[in-house]
């Protein structure tokens, strides 16, 4: 686990009950809630365009992250079926990244925008600090399609009664740990 208390998504790390370290609900209808979200790095950089900074933002990289503080599980229903279709909303966030980080991308391509600041190196920090800002806007458009898509994975599945259509996930999220 790593310092902010997350799990990084990796295809040889498999999520464990323990992981699972919020005290759960007894009001909630649901019998597990798993906090999936993606982490962002980027790289900002700059142009003079002539007395003008602008800057334009590459290399956009998500990170599926899996938040066991914020993550609970009913005790009377800790079961290996529950556990590994649980699994299957990691495995969810992490199948969807490619194209989520190509969408977000897509976004800013090209496209360069003025800094504020007096001098240059205010004009660089606002520029890394409106960067985050303006990615992190665009996330929490794809962080809603991750959470409908996550529906969708638990009804088509009926939260992994269905054994079969359970089964044609599993068989999707394997190939994430071939790669």
């Amino acid at each position: 686990m790593s310092q902010n208390n997350t799990i990084s998504w990796s295809k040889d790390n498999f999520l464990d009950w323990s992981n699972f370290q919020a005290e759960f609900n007894p009001a909630a209808l649901e019998d597990v809630h798993s906090i999936i979200k993606y982490r962002y790095t980027w790289i900002v950089n700059s142009d003079s365009d002539g007395s003008q900074i602008r800057f334009f933002i590459e290399n956009i990289d998500l990170t599926a992250e899996f938040y066991p503080l914020l993550s609970w599980v009913r005790p009377s229903e800790v079961t290996p079926n529950l556990l590994k279709h649980e699994q299957g909303h990691f495995d969810l966030a992490e199948l969807l990244r490619p194209e989520i980080t190509k969408q977000i991308q897509s976004v800013f391509d090209e496209k360069k925008f003025p800094t504020r600041g007096q001098n240059q190196e205010r004009q660089k920090q606002y520029a890394r600090e409106d960067s985050g800002l303006m990615i992190a806007k665009e996330l929490e458009i794809f962080e809603k399609y991750l959470f409908e898509k996550q529906e969708e994975y638990d009804k088509q599945t009926n939260y992994g009664q269905i054994i079969e259509k359970q089964q044609e996930y599993d068989n999707m999220f394997k190939k994430l740990r071939i790669i």
